[in-house]
């Protein structure tokens, strides 16, 4: 893994001064600061840093993915790499030979790594002119080809932490998705040491991350001034003292909007990388004899004995170019060879010990490969530099060297070194040094150490040496250029020490700046021999790093604690109320507090209520009350969203939360004392419906409780609003698949539209709304369930006195959680059905069905008779819209209603579908008989044409079966009315909305009455 977390030890009781402090910035990060250990916990991530000078040559960037990520390209015959304790190194099962080569050996890689770190030189040509004109010259198509290819590389989820380029030089740097969101301050600084000291053709470039709040970290990728005169090992020396001088970054923040006063440089770090293309080379010795003998080692040809063969490439020739296979009959041949070798070993492999638990050190072995580096590295300029203390020698280190030098090949080949003309001599140019605080520390230490012993000698040598025969002086004769650590030897001695190969097995103990204590080790320190594709091979170095990081949830917690004792400290002598959300808000830094409370997603008629708990943590009473907003007269208006209400309520101990006693909207306190802050959560109204599903309107507020004579308390609340069917336009819903609205929207979203209305110009789904389709449904289904269940059980009874019934005149209000499951089945798209209890009664489960069709038609936006088609109905029907039943006048009217709808084909089915569904109710709930529509005619006629069917009627109403059917047309016609007066305004849209005279607004429903009930009157031959 990238990170994994590591116990520590428990965090220490350091408690801040707090009464000495006043609630700033600056004191209030000090106090959190000196609690840091509350809030620290050890993490481990490994760093791997990799540095290749490409020279510009074409297809390196296909290279990266294969050895600086999956950690191919190793070979062990070219490098002494212990594969049996090396936590770098990949253990993988030894029948699949990596890279069809049991030699060849993989890295530690993939999401094993937290931090990539990646440094780059010639990723441009250096010899085009346009190139120096500028200090810092970038070409973007560069920096993009690199970063695409890294980040093809990486696995999912790894987050770009810096990249910057000048000229040539390349930095990137990427972090796992554990690691990025701990790192912070991040700060890139680009140096050109290049033509007169300036331009960017050659310079670095550094980047300062800090880690976990606690860490600081410089990477530093450079490319030194190249040459073999000795001018230029100068050169080089005064790059890097030029680049130390030059680099500054920005002072660094901390959490809270703290920064500190001064710019970093290098040397303020925790732990400093620096890695690239030093350019220093070997000197003192021919380059043909490095040449000859290192190829001895590549070719297989150096020492004696087949033992010595073993370890070498086998006698291949040392050229592999990049389009070769590894299948070769030697390779072959040598397998069979091992294998006979390890069958015949088999039976003493069984006796002896381990032999990896006795490995050998390669350099007592004078034929081995480590043995040549070993007699080589004394000539390296770099470290006789640094031995000399002219360069690198203020703590800075690097690992056992134990690859071959790091330039220069023949591109494509491994193991062929500079054929050209040139025949320039190897040399480990390309190298990665790191130095720890408790290097710097421990070399400024000594430094002072050697200045006051120099000193006192001076002191001691101008007193005469007849005051120094005294018991209690000491006579120190320090030389600068002999004594010392590092002694200043000849440039052209060659009389160095024995490299120096000694590697801390544990971790190194660094404290840092903060005061904290990580741990550092480098796991490896190898070259990717088998990378062809440049003159350099790719250098690559992977360290565990132990550090201490923050963890944000527990500092939150004592910078919250330590807020309120700031505050108490400063206000102890005002009214002081501390503020405790029951749910809070995930993203509350963005509302830059820590009361902020999210309530989750909000359903259209759904009650969400959440808590506060306030207390009086002050030395006085304190009085508070919310802040009430100004009312306006648009009471639907944006401004005045009618969605959260806050109460005051104590709770008796033993007593449920529904019983909680009401305070009133101001509550005083006693300094100990609490009480709750109810808020609830409520989209009732269909006006902000309609602007929450356009985005015109959030949930988002901000309660302000007032506390008298202290100091007011803001309180972020927000809401997620999910969509909904209803407060939409019928033009909208029929463009809806299936599968609900919800599910609809939200493949919008991903998809990247813009939220908000269905637009027009998408194609149409349905005749009419489904939604209207299920509701008529379920309304007609559940009222034949309903007549039944009157007809068999007693305790089923239908309101015959309630004509609106079951749409109006209910016998019970509505269950809200039953309403509001209805409208979630009409947004998912399911069956209404499915939203009710098993156990639930058909005749609740028929009035919450028939509410939801009130409210979906109160809701559409534009009605399902819209303005323009009720204004011609308007004009075509009026003289006719109180003719009767089976009059020829009434017919006609209902033609020219159909014709006018039929304008707008989607609105004229959706009217048509909606009334004969509330004619087939009507009849089921007021049903006239054969016998009632006889008994009925006569009379009827007679009431129209004259006074023998007067006569008739009145003999016929003597009896109680005709005045029974007289009652059953009564009861028809009222519930016909009824329906037409509840409908009527919730179908039909006049210009204008409702008018506000009681006279205009009554004609107004007169006529949309009488024009739903053209449509609902049944002729009587029809039966019931």
């Amino acid at each position: 893994m990238a990170s994994t977390s590591i116990a520590g030890p428990e965090p220490d009781a350091t408690e801040a001064k707090l009464d000495e402090l006043t609630s700033s910035p600056q004191s209030l990060h000090r106090a959190v600061h000196a609690r840091r250990a509350e809030y620290i916990r050890p993490h481990r991530i490994r760093v791997k840093v990799g540095t290749w000078n490409v020279a510009a040559k074409p297809g390196t960037d296909k290279d990266l993915e294969r050895w600086f990520v999956s950690g191919k390209g190793i070979d062990q015959r070219l490098a002494s790499i212990d594969l049996s304790h090396n936590p770098a190194v990949i253990r993988e099962d030894s029948s699949v030979a990596l890279e069809d080569d049991p030699t060849a050996v993989r890295l530690v890689g993939g999401k094993d790594i937290g931090l990539y770190v990646l440094g780059l030189q010639e990723v441009v040509d250096l010899n085009a002119a346009s190139q120096y004109v500028g200090r810092v010259y970038a070409d973007s198509g560069a920096m993009d080809k690199w970063k695409l290819a890294i980040e093809a590389a990486l696995p999912e989820g790894y987050q770009h932490i810096a990249s910057e380029q000048m000229t040539g030089l390349l930095l990137l740097i990427y972090a796992s998705p554990e690691v990025a969101p701990s790192i912070t301050n991040v700060s890139t600084c680009p140096v050109g040491t290049g033509f007169l000291g300036y331009l960017g053709n050659k310079g670095s470039i550094a980047t300062r991350i800090v880690l976990g709040e606690t860490t600081r970290l410089l990477f530093l990728n450079c490319h030194l001034a190249s040459g073999t005169d000795s001018s230029y090992v100068e050169r080089r020396c005064w790059d890097v003292a030029h680049i130390v001088s030059r680099t500054q970054f920005d002072p660094v923040t901390h959490p809270g909007g703290v920064q500190e006063e001064e710019p970093e440089k290098v040397g303020d770090e925790d732990f400093a990388f620096w890695f690239g293309d030093l350019n220093f080379r070997l000197d003192g010795l021919p380059g043909d004899d490095i040449r000859r003998l290192l190829t001895l080692h590549t070719s297989g040809e150096y020492g004696a004995g087949q033992d010595a063969k073993n370890d070498s490439l086998g006698g291949e020739d040392p050229i592999v170019l990049r389009s070769s296979e590894s299948s070769d009959e030697s390779t072959d041949k040598r397998s069979e060879v091992s294998q006979s070798t390890n069958k015949s070993t088999d039976e003493e492999s069984e006796t002896l010990p381990d032999p990896d638990e006795f490995l050998p050190d390669p350099s007592d072995d004078p034929a081995s490969l480590q043995a040549t580096l070993d007699s080589l590295l004394p000539h390296d300029q770099l470290r006789r530099l640094m031995h000399q203390g002219k360069v690198f020698q203020d703590g800075w280190r690097e690992g056992k060297v134990t690859f071959l030098p790091s330039y220069k090949y023949d591109v494509g080949t491994v193991g062929l070194f500079d054929s050209s003309e040139k025949q320039r001599a190897p040399s480990w140019c390309d190298r990665i040094l790191y130095r720890t605080r408790k290097d710097k520390e421990e070399y400024q230490k000594r430094k002072l150490e050697e200045e006051e012993a120099r000193k006192k000698d001076e002191e001691m040598k101008a007193r005469g040496m007849e005051e120094a025969g005294d018991d209690d002086e000491v006579l120190f004769d320090y030389d600068p250029d002999n004594d010392g650590e590092n002694p200043t030897k000849s440039s052209t001695s060659l009389d160095y020490d024995e490299y120096d190969d000694a590697e801390d097995e544990e971790p190194e103990e660094v404290v840092t700046k903060e005061g904290f204590v990580d741990r550092i080790r480098l796991d490896i320190y190898t070259s990717h021999q088998r990378i062809q594709s440049s003159d350099h091979k790719p250098i690559i170095s992977i360290f565990t790093l132990d550090y201490d990081a923050v963890v944000p949830e527990m500092k939150a917690k004592v910078h919250a604690e330590v807020a309120k004792e700031l505050d108490r400290a400063e206000n102890e002598g005002r009214p002081g109320i501390t503020i405790v959300v029951d749910k809070p808000d995930p993203k509350a830094n963005e509302h830059g507090s820590d009361q902020a409370v999210y309530f989750g997603d909000v359903r259209y008629l759904q009650k969400k209520t959440t808590t506060l708990t306030l207390a009086n943590t002050g030395r006085v009473a304190a009085t508070f009350s919310f802040v009430e907003k100004p009312s306006t007269e648009d009471s639907d208006g944006p401004n005045d969203p009618q969605w959260l209400t806050p109460a005051f309520a104590r709770s008796d101990p033993d007593a449920v939360e529904s019983d909680a006693i009401d305070l009133g909207k101001e509550v005083t306190l006693e300094p100990g004392e609490t009480v709750h802050a109810l808020l609830e959560v409520w989209v009732n109204e269909l006006s902000h419906v309609r602007m929450l599903n356009d985005g015109q309107l959030k949930l988002e507020d901000v309660l302000v409780l007032r506390v008298t004579d202290g100091r007011d308390h803001f309180i972020p609340v927000r809401a997620a609003w999910v969509p909904t069917c209803m407060g939409r336009s019928i033009d909208e819903l029929i463009r809806v698949p299936d599968g609900g609205i919800r599910a609809f929207l939200t493949s919008r979203q991903d998809d990247g539209a813009p939220t908000g209305s269905i637009p027009y110009d998408l194609p149409v789904r349905c005749a009419a709304p489904k939604e209207l389709f299920k509701l008529t449904e379920a309304v007609e289904t559940l009222t034949e369930r309903v007549v039944a269940d009157a007809q068999m059980l007693e305790d089923c009874q239908i309101p015959q006195d309630k004509a609106g019934w079951p749409f109006a005149d209910r016998l019970n209000s509505v269950d809200l959680e039953q309403l509001s499951a209805v409208i979630e089945a009409l947004d998912e798209d399911k069956h209404i059905t499915d939203a009710f209890d098993p156990e639930t009664p058909a005749l609740r489960r028929l009035e919450a069905v028939s509410e939801a069709l009130v409210l979906f038609l109160r809701g559409l936006t534009d009605g399902v008779v819209t303005v323009p088609l009720w204004t011609r109905i308007e004009q075509a029907t009026l003289p006719s819209l109180a003719k009767a039943a089976g009059d020829p006048a009434a017919e006609d009217d209902k033609q020219t209603v159909l014709d006018i709808l039929s304008s707008a084909p989607n609105h004229n089915i959706a009217f048509v579908f909606l009334t004969t569904t509330l004619a087939k109710i009507v009849a089921e709930l007021s049903p006239l008989s054969q016998a009632d529509l006889e008994a009925t005619r006569t009379p009827s006629a007679a009431g129209r044409g004259g006074a023998v069917g007067a006569a008739l009627g009145s003999i016929g109403r003597r009896s109680s079966s005709f005045k029974a059917s007289w009652a059953a047309l009564d009861r028809r016609q009222a519930r016909e009315r009824r329906y037409a007066e509840v409908f009527g305004g919730l179908v039909c849209r006049a210009a204008g909305g409702r008018p506000e005279k009681s006279k205009e607004a009554k004609a107004l429903e007169d006529r949309q009455r009488g024009v739903l009930e053209l449509f609902l009157r049944r002729a009587r031959e029809e039966g019931a």
